[in-house]
This record gives structure tokens, sequence and C-alpha cells, in this order.
């Protein structure tokens, strides 16, 4: 192990999602979601609804692209809706509309709150980045470019995939691999010798179906054993458990 980092020595590069592993923003995400879809829910439902819950958001939602995460938690209630286009209204009775819904509440919620980045993954990526490892983001957040500009974080990253790269590419997302595997292979290098740094389930599943070198589940909610279970090589709470001090 390279002691100073707690990564295999013969890891390149790291590959980290943004929400909940660099920033604070993955409770904003699950508040979004659960607001949307309870809401959703009532109007299709009534008052006596079962609600959004922690669940759902980890088995269907947290880590995926927006649309993925619609269609993956209807299905689950056995609820279809017509996909819609991308610009449907925030109202719309569709797989878009209700995507698009949800993103204004996180996007409210952000310019309402600010967002706040782990000063442990900061000092983390400081580590990383004299040990000469390259580094990508690798999110399905739309968003990715203008949260990492508000914390002042962009310059960490050599490579970005997010969710504007993968719908220009035409990637699937979480919990395929394929959005970790263009971060590889835009560094250069190969999967054996990138670690993923993930919080979500998703991204774990990610991360093992890509064959990556390493897996660092960040457990963030108290959810260490699925994190393992989904393919983690290690979990830690925050990164600043794997070293980062020279």
């Amino acid at each position: 192990m390279t002691t100073q980092l707690g990564l295999p020595e013969d890891i390149q590069a790291c590959l980290f999602d943004l929400d909940g592993v660099v920033t604070r923003t993955a409770v904003v995400h699950a508040a979004a979601w659960k607001e949307m879809f309870d809401a959703f829910l009532r109007d299709r439902e009534g008052d006596d609804f079962r609600p959004f819950d922690d669940h759902d958001y980890d088995e269907y939602v947290d880590g995926r692209p927006r649309g993925d995460g619609v269609r993956s938690f209807l299905a689950s209630r056995g609820i279809e809706l017509p996909e819609g286009d991308p610009g449907d209204p925030p109202d719309a009775p569709t797989v878009h509309g209700l995507g698009n819904r949800k993103n204004e509440l996180v996007l409210e919620k952000i310019r309402t709150d600010g967002v706040e980045a782990y000063d442990g993954t900061l000092r983390y990526l400081d580590a990383v980045r004299a040990h000469d490892l390259r580094t990508a983001i690798v999110s399905s957040s739309a968003n990715c470019r203008d949260v990492l500009r508000a914390v002042h974080a962009e310059h960490y990253f050599d490579v970005r995939v997010d969710g504007v790269v993968a719908a220009e590419r035409k990637l699937p997302g979480k919990p395929h691999p394929d959005t970790f595997l263009a971060a590889a292979h835009d560094l250069g290098v190969e999967p054996a010798r990138c670690a993923v740094f993930e919080d979500a389930l998703a991204g774990m599943d990610a991360g093992r179906s890509g064959r990556f070198g390493y897996v660092v589940g960040v457990d963030r909610v108290g959810q260490t054993k699925a994190l393992y279970a989904h393919g983690a090589d290690v979990v830690v709470k925050d990164l600043a458990e794997l070293g980062g001090k020279e």
C-alpha cells in the first residue's frame, strides 16, 4: 500500500464521484428527490400514499443519471409514464418532466443554502496531486462544473466526465461502468491502475463491473455493509482516514 494515500502501489489515477464524496450535496439531492416524488405520489394516490424514503433513494436513485433514477423508482412502484422530451416543463407528467422538477428543486436548494466541500476530501486531493497521480471527476450531474466552481475545486481534476459529457457521448450512467471507463481512457490510464471513490451503491456496482484496481466506498449515511456488498475494497467515513498527510 502507498502509506500516504492508503492505495495499492500500482494505482496511477483516482476517479472521484462528486455528490457525497467531494461536496456535501448528496443530502441536497436526496431532499429534492423526496420532495418531488412525494408531491407526485400524493397527487396520484391521495394522502394515504407511501412516501419516498431512504431505502428508495439508496436503491433506485443515488448515483444514477436523473432520467434513470426516475424510471428506476417508478418501476419499483409499478408506475409507467411517457418519456416526454428533455425540454418538458417541470409540471409535465412525464419521465423528463419529473426529472426537470427534481433538478429545479436542487438548484433552488443550492442557491438558498450554498454548497460546501468536504475538507478531508480536499486535503486528500492535495496529497493525490502532490504524488503526481492523475485525477478525474465522474458524476451523473449536469451541474457538476458549476458545483466545482462554487467550491473552488475545478482545478483539482484533469478530466471531467459528467452528465453533460455522458449525454454528448451517449454513455450509459451508473451502475454501468462506462463513465468511469471513459474517464480512465481520457486520462490514458488502464482501469486496473485506477482507484474509484464513491458513496453510492450504483457507483460501487460501476467500480466492480468495470474491473477497476481499487474501489473506495465513502460512507456518509451509515451504509458500510451495503457498500462492501456492492464491491468496495475499503470503506471510510471520510477520505482523511486514508491518509493524505506528508
